[in-house]
């Protein structure tokens, strides 16, 4: 069910990653992947009704959310928990502006660049967690979130599963931030964009993944469809959100304080949600042969290379650090190869990539041997 574009395909549907002429893109997070085919017909047969006007207050994506919810996860969250908006880090501004108290927020690093960048906007001071680069877990830090919280911070930006490092937080990892988060009257605003792509575990306690929600249910969660069923374009996403008070005032929110989503998005949504199980099933399985060939491929080509086992995504967190170079994305363009500098993810961390494995088997192996050439050098 999950059809390769060819390179002519990739840069007509993907412009952004496809940009740049004789170069093989494994940068942005798109994947390299037709769309389901529910999905497509949904939105060719709106354009053809001309469904183009203000979206509705819908509440068929509420539903379908949560009956994806429910039959993926066990989690029986309410139809009516969720509000819909523009995209995540939109949605994420609007909690922090409209339903987190204020204080500096605790932002842990590696992180999506975006997460510093909707601090800064809010106004809020951040508060950066640093995961050592050489420590094996992945997990948060929760002896320096108490003392972030101790020394006045009031909210913290939790990626659930996260990105770039492919890690899916332990329900008890969870419980634990929730617990103290509940202990200094502190909120949670999780990002589970990346949610529905957690991977077959590679050992038989691996992770599942685990709402933030079902543990702490002052949290507050901003998910999309977008980003494992491939329709950013479509702009649309939901805060999750269980206090009827917060929804409340989310209703209240200002036209221009509220990045608004679109019809277009909202038909997308409800699609994937209710009918590409089926499709998700089939992406999962070949996001995780593409993690076999990666190991396999950095295991031959730059056996320097460090990386934590991939539990969640299709994006890789590699520490190249052995090969002296504090920028291998920069040297990897120079041999046709595009990645996502470390640096992007964690000002000052030289020597990691982050590495989109969505595409074929053939480019893949061109991407690490475009790195390795560079490294070589």
């Amino acid at each position: 069910m999950i059809r390769d574009l060819t390179d002519d395909e990739a840069r007509a549907a993907l412009p952004l990653k496809w940009e740049a002429a004789g170069v093989v893109p494994a940068w942005v997070a798109e994947m390299d992947f037709a769309q389901a085919e529910p999905i497509t017909e949904a939105l060719v047969d709106a354009v053809r009704r001309g469904a183009l006007g203000y979206p509705p207050h819908s509440e068929e994506l509420g539903a379908t959310f949560a009956g994806f919810a429910r039959r993926h996860w066990g989690w029986d969250v309410p139809a009516d928990a969720s509000v819909a908006t523009g995209g995540v880090v939109g949605g994420m501004r609007l909690a922090l502006e409209v339903l987190c108290p204020p204080g500096p927020v605790v932002v842990p690093v590696p992180c999506y660049p975006p997460f510093r960048d909707v601090v800064e906007v809010s106004g809020r001071e951040i508060v950066p967690i640093e995961l050592d680069p050489d420590a094996d877990d992945a997990s948060l830090d929760l002896a320096a979130v108490s003392r972030a919280f101790a020394g006045g911070a009031r909210t913290l930006l939790l990626c659930n599963p996260h990105n770039p490092l492919g890690y899916v937080p332990r329900r008890e990892e969870l419980a634990a931030l929730a617990a103290l988060a509940h202990e200094y009257d502190a909120r949670v605003v999780a990002d589970e964009i990346h949610g529905p792509l957690v991977l077959p575990p590679l050992d038989p306690a691996g992770p599942t993944f685990t709402p933030y929600l079902s543990v702490d249910e002052r949290g507050i969660a901003v998910t999309s469809a977008s980003k494992a069923f491939n329709m950013p374009a479509t702009h649309g996403a939901q805060l999750v959100v269980l206090d009827p008070a917060d929804r409340a005032r989310l209703d209240v929110v200002p036209i221009p304080a509220q990045n608004t989503w679109s019809s277009l998005g909202v038909i997308a949504s409800v699609v994937a949600w209710r009918d590409c199980d089926d499709w998700l099933a089939a992406l999962v399985d070949r996001l995780a042969s593409q993690r076999s060939l990666l190991a396999e491929l950095l295991d031959a080509r730059l056996p320097g290379a460090r990386t934590r086992p991939l539990e969640a995504t299709y994006l890789a967190w590699i520490d190249l650090r052995k090969y002296g170079v504090d920028d291998p994305a920069g040297a990897a363009l120079a041999h046709g190869v595009r990645l996502a500098p470390g640096q992007d993810y964690q000002p000052g961390l030289a020597g990691h990539v982050r590495l989109n494995l969505a595409t074929s088997p053939e480019r893949l192996e061109r991407i690490v041997g475009g790195l390795a050439a560079a490294l070589a050098q």
